[in-house]
C-alpha cells in the first residue's frame, strides 16, 4: 500500500492541463477544486491504455460497471443490496443527479439541501428549474432533524450529500434512519450524493443511503472519480431502491448510448477491481495530510478553526476570527498566492469560510498554509 501523494514534484503537477492546474497564474499554488495531485493507479493506466491501443473507444454497453460497483460496496460496506439491473450508466453523478430528480419530483419543484453544500447543487438544481430549500447542517456539522422537519414540509425531494462536501462528515447510521423517517412522513424522494464514499477512512463507518431501512423508495449516485482522481473520465451510476424501479425507467434512453465514455466505464471498473490497494494508500496519505494541516494551522494560523473529517480529500476552514469578510478566499489568493474555494457559494453557513484540497503533497500543504499565514502580516 503506497501513499501517491507526494509522488509528482511541483513541475511535473504544473505541466498538467486540466482546470486545477490551468485557471491561475504559475505563481499560485491551487489547492481548491477538487482533483487530486496523484498518478493514477496502475490497474486504470493499463485500461485505458488497452482500450486506446485496441480503438475499443466506442460507446459504453454492458453491466460491467454496476457489476464492478456491486462487488465492491459489497467488499467494502458489508452491503450486497445493490443490483445491477435497478442500476443506470449515467455521465456522471451531477448530471445523473439532475436526470433522477426529473423522474421523481414535478418540474419546478423544491429540493432540499443542507448547507454547507457542494456549489453545484444549487446551479445544477436552478439550471433545471427546481426550487432549493435549505435545511443547514447544526453548528457541529451535524443533519438538523428539525431543521429537515421543516424543509421537507415544503419538499418533494431531498438531496442528501453523503459523504458530506465539504466538511468531510459521514453521516451515521441513526441520523440516516432518522432522515428515512422523516421522508417517508412527508412523502419526500431522497436522492444520496455517495461520490466521495470510496474514501471515507477505514476505521469509520459507512452507511449506504439504500442500506437504510426505509430508503427503498431511494436513489443514490456512485462513481470512481473522486476515490482514483477520474474527473475527466466522465461515468457514474445511478441505483434505484427496491421501490424505485418505475422512476429509474423514466430517465431517458439516450443517457446510456452517448452520456459516459465508454473509456471512462473501463477505466472505473478497472479501479473498482484492481485500484483498491492504490484507494487504501490514497486514503491514508489524506489522513496524514490532515494530520499535518492541523498541525500547521495550530503554529501559524491559530485563528482558524479546523476539524479534521473522516471523508473526502477536503478541509473546511473556519477564518472567521481574521476578520477578512465574507470570502477570506481573495486574500488569501491576491496576497498569499493561495488559491482555495470561497465559502459563499457553499450556501449557508459559507460566509468565512474556505475549502482547502488536501489531495496534494505534504511539501505542497506545508507551502500553502506558510504563504496563507504570511499573506495575514
Amino acid at each position: 500500500m503506497t501513499d501517491p501523494l507526494g509522488a509528482l514534484t511541483l513541475d511535473e503537477l504544473r505541466r498538467r492541463t486540466s482546470m486545477k492546474w490551468r485557471t491561475y497564474d504559475d505563481d499560485v499554488l491551487p489547492l481548491w477544486v477538487a482533483e487530486a495531485d496523484v498518478p493514477l493507479a496502475p490497474a486504470v493506466v493499463e485500461a485505458v491504455t488497452a482500450a486506446v491501443r485496441t480503438g475499443d473507444t466506442g460507446y459504453p454497453h454492458g453491466p460491467g460497471y454496476a457489476g464492478a460497483l456491486a462487488r465492491f460496496t459489497a467488499d467494502r460496506w458489508d452491503w450486497d443490496g445493490l443490483d445491477p439491473a435497478r442500476t443506470r450508466l449515467v455521465p456522471d453523478v451531477m448530471q445523473g443527479i439532475v436526470e433522477v430528480l426529473r423522474a421523481v419530483a414535478a418540474p419546478g419543484g423544491a429540493v432540499a439541501v443542507t448547507p454547507p453544500v457542494y456549489p453545484p447543487f444549487y446551479t445544477f438544481l436552478a439550471h433545471a428549474g427546481f426550487t432549493v430549500v435549505e435545511a443547514p447542517l447544526t453548528l457541529a456539522g451535524r443533519l438538523d432533524p428539525d431543521a429537515l422537519d421543516a424543509a421537507f414540509a415544503r419538499c418533494s425531494a431531498f438531496l442528501l450529500c453523503s459523504p458530506h462536501n465539504p466538511t468531510g462528515t459521514v453521516h451515521t447510521a441513526g441520523e440516516l434512519a432518522a432522515v428515512a423517517d422523516l421522508a417517508e412522513r412527508h412523502g419526500v424522494t431522497v436522492v444520496a450524493d455517495e461520490i466521495h464514499a470510496p474514501l471515507v477512512d477505514p476505521d469509520t463507518p459507512f452507511t449506504p443511503w439504500l442500506k437504510v431501512p426505509g430508503a427503498g423508495t431511494g436513489f443514490a449516485l456512485h462513481s470512481a472519480s473522486k476515490g482514483w482522481n477520474l474527473a475527466g473520465l466522465k461515468a457514474a451510476i445511478a441505483v434505484a431502491g427496491p421501490d424505485a424501479t418505475p422512476a429509474l425507467d423514466r430517465i431517458p434512453a439516450e443517457m446510456l448510448a452517448v452520456g459516459a465514455s465508454h473509456v471512462a466505464v473501463q477505466a472505473h471498473v478497472a479501479a473498482l477491481h484492481d485500484g483498491r490497494d492504490w484507494l487504501d494508500g490514497f486514503v491514508a496519505g489524506i489522513a496524514r495530510n490532515q494530520a499535518l494541516l492541523t498541525e500547521l494551522l495550530a503554529e501559524h494560523l491559530p485563528a482558524v478553526a479546523y476539524r479534521p473529517a473522516p471523508a473526502t480529500f477536503l478541509a473546511w476552514l473556519d477564518c472567521r476570527a481574521l476578520a477578512l469578510g465574507d470570502d477570506p478566499a481573495v486574500a488569501f489568493l491576491e496576497r498569499g498566492r493561495v488559491a482555495l474555494n470561497a465559502g459563499p457559494p457553499f450556501g449557508t453557513g459559507g460566509a468565512g469560510h474556505v475549502r482547502l484540497n488536501l489531495g496534494t503533497s505534504p511539501g505542497i500543504v506545508t507551502e500553502a498554509v506558510h504563504r496563507m499565514a504570511a499573506a495575514l502580516r
